[in-house]
Order: structure tokens, then sequence, then C-alpha cells
């Protein structure tokens, strides 16, 4: 996923569709490293980073 388009999706009131390794998670931040602060949506108590690269959205 692209920097910007992760940063929108952060900052959107809506929820998208965003998985990692085939997962649905929150994107919380962007972070400046080319990484996001996630947590998967069954388990929100589970944050972690992830490369941008590994996040898809599914339209």
């Amino acid at each position: 996923m692209h920097r910007m388009r992760a940063e929108e999706i952060s900052q959107s009131p809506e929820m998208k569709h965003v998985t990692y390794n085939g997962k649905q998670v929150y994107i919380q931040q962007v972070n400046e490293n080319g990484t996001a602060r996630v947590f998967p949506l069954d388990a929100p108590q589970s944050e972690f980073d992830v490369q941008l690269t590994n996040l898809y959205e599914q339209l």
C-alpha cells in the first residue's frame, strides 16, 4: 500500500477493508519509516507494526 493511501485510511471516519496476511486490520497510524501501527479487528489489544507494502486494501 502507498504511504499516502495508508494515511488517508487511518484518518478516515469510514472503516476500510484493509488486510495483513489475510486478516482484516485497522490502521492506527502511519510511521515515518514506511511502517504502520495496526491491530486485527478480532484482537484490538494486539497492536503491532507492519511494512506498508504488506497491507492491502480490498475494494
